[in-house]
C-alpha cells in the first residue's frame, strides 16, 4: 500500500465509501495459526477446517410427529381404517417387533420407524378405541417420516471452514459427537486513544479535558468479536510518545486501532507517524461522520486511525473495521450487510458529496414500518447511538429527505 495523489487533503479527493471498503478488504488475508479447543470454548471462534459428519443425521429413519406407525397399503382410500395397536415405540426405545398387515404401533417423535411401517399418522387425526386405532382416509405413503441422513449424510460437510461459531453451530458440532475443533487463533488487537485533552476515567477532569469513551466503546465491540485485546491507554500528543506507543503496539498485535489525531490539525501526528513508520493507503473519506479515517500498516500490523468524535468512531468501526477484522479472523464468506428501504418519519437537508450515517429508531404503525431520528445527530453525541436501533444511510447524491420518502436503513441487530 502506498500513498497516492488521489488521497491528498483536497475536498475533491475524498475516497468513496464503497471504494474504501473494497481497498481495505482486498488488501487483507486471514492470520496464520490455529489451535484445538473444546466445543464450549469455540463460541465466537472461526473454524479452521471443515466439520465433517461422521455418520448420518438423523442416524436412522424416525418419526417427525407423535402418532401411529402404519403400512400405507393397509389404508383404505375412501373410508376409515381400523388397525390393531400392537406396541409402542419411544425415542431411544424402539419397537422390537414387525408391523404386520392391519397393525399399527404407537410412536413418539424421534422414535425409530418400526420394521414394516412406512407411514406416520399424526395422533390428532387418529381415533383410538382400546387397542384399535381408526385412521381417516387421505393419508399419504411416507408422510411425517425423517429419513436417515436427511439433515446430514455421512461424510458431508456440516460446517465449512471460515464459519464463525454461534450457539447453533456449537450445538450442531456437539450433535455430531465431536468434542474438539480446530479454530483460527484469536486476532490480537491493540487500542489506544490520543490527545492531551483525553482523561482516563477515575480521576477529576482538568480544564478543557474530556473523559475517554472511545477505548471503552472499542473494548465492547472487540470483545464481542472475540479478539484478544491489548489496551495501550491514552497517549499524549507528543511525537516521541506516539512513536513509542505505535512501535510497541505494532510488535505485539495484528491490528492497531487508534482514535483521535487523524485530522489536519497541527497536533495531529497519527497520519504523519503512519507514513514514516509504515504505509498509508488513504486517510480521508466521503462519509459523515468520520471523514478523517486513516488506513495503512505499521510493520506487520494493520492500522486503523479512527476519528476522535465518539459517534464517528462507532460509524467507521462498523462500516469499515469490523468486516476487516472478521476477514483477518478467517471468516469466509463475510456476512452481507443487511439494509432495506423504510419510510422516513422526519425531514432534513443534507449536503451532497458524502454518504451520511444518521442514527435512527425503527417504529411500526398502522401505515407500516417507519424510521425517525434518534435524538441530536452531532458526531460527539454518543447518546444518539445508545438510543438508536439502526443507521439511516443517505447516499452521496442525496440533498434532502422529506417526510414520507423511502430511505435505506441498516439495523443494529447483528451489526452492533
Amino acid at each position: 500500500m502506498t500513498t497516492s495523489p488521489a488521497d491528498d487533503t483536497s475536498s475533491r479527493s475524498l475516497l468513496a465509501v464503497d471504494a474504501a471498503r473494497a481497498r481495505i478488504l482486498d488488501s487483507l488475508a486471514a492470520v496464520t495459526g490455529w489451535e484445538r479447543v473444546p466445543v464450549r470454548a469455540a463460541l465466537a471462534r472461526v473454524l479452521a477446517e471443515d466439520i465433517v459428519a461422521p455418520y448420518n443425521v438423523p442416524a436412522h429413519d424416525n418419526s417427525a410427529m407423535d402418532g401411529y406407525a402404519v403400512r400405507a397399503q393397509d389404508l383404505a382410500s375412501d373410508t376409515e381404517t381400523g388397525l390393531a395397536v400392537v406396541g409402542t415405540a419411544f425415542a431411544g426405545r424402539p419397537f422390537s417387533g414387525i408391523v404386520g398387515p392391519a397393525q399399527a404401533v404407537r410412536i413418539m417423535t424421534g422414535a425409530s420407524i418400526p420394521q414394516g411401517a412406512d407411514t406416520i399418522v399424526v395422533q390428532e387425526v387418529a381415533r383410538r378405541e382400546h387397542d384399535v386405532v381408526f385412521v381417516p382416509p387421505g393419508q399419504k405413503r411416507g408422510q411425517n417420516l425423517r429419513r436417515a441422513g436427511e439433515d446430514l449424510a455421512e461424510g458431508s460437510v456440516a460446517l465449512a471452514a471460515g464459519r464463525r461459531c454461534g450457539p447453533a453451530e456449537i450445538g450442531l458440532i456437539a450433535s455430531l459427537g465431536i468434542a474438539e475443533v480446530s479454530v483460527h487463533r484469536r486476532l490480537r488487537v491493540a487500542i489506544l486513544s490520543t490527545g492531551d485533552e483525553i482523561a482516563s476515567i477515575g480521576r477529576p477532569l482538568g480544564p478543557g479535558e474530556v473523559y475517554d469513551s472511545n477505548r471503552y466503546t472499542l473494548f465492547g465491540a472487540l470483545s464481542r468479536l472475540g479478539c484478544e485485546l491489548l489496551d495501550m491507554g491514552v497517549v499524549p500528543d507528543r511525537p516521541d510518545a506516539l512513536e513509542a506507543a505505535f512501535r510497541d503496539a505494532a510488535q505485539a498485535a495484528d491490528v492497531v486501532i487508534t482514535s483521535g489525531g487523524v485530522s489536519v490539525g497541527e497536533a495531529d501526528f497519527i497520519r504523519e507517524m503512519m507514513g514514516r513508520l509504515g504505509e498509508v493507503a488513504f486517510w480521508k473519506l466521503a462519509i459523515k461522520p468520520g471523514r478523517p479515517m486513516a488506513f495503512g500498516r505499521i510493520g506487520g500490523a494493520v492500522l486503523f486511525g479512527l476519528p476522535g468524535n465518539p459517534v464517528a468512531v462507532m460509524v467507521t468501526f462498523y462500516q469499515f473495521v469490523q468486516d476487516a477484522l472478521l476477514k483477518l479472523m478467517g471468516v469466509s464468506p463475510l456476512p452481507p450487510a443487511e439494509r432495506f428501504p423504510v419510510r422516513a418519519d422526519f425531514a432534513m437537508r443534507k449536503q451532497p458529496g458524502r454518504v451520511e450515517y444518521l442514527r435512527g429508531r425503527l417504529q411500526r404503525s398502522a401505515d407500516g414500518l417507519a424510521v425517525t431520528l434518534a435524538g441530536a445527530q452531532g458526531s460527539g453525541v454518543l447518546r444518539s447511538m445508545s438510543e438508536a436501533d439502526c443507521f439511516i444511510v443517505l447516499p452521496e447524491d442525496c440533498a434532502a429527505v422529506q417526510t414520507g420518502d423511502m430511505v435505506l436503513v441498516q439495523p443494529f441487530n447483528g451489526l452492533v
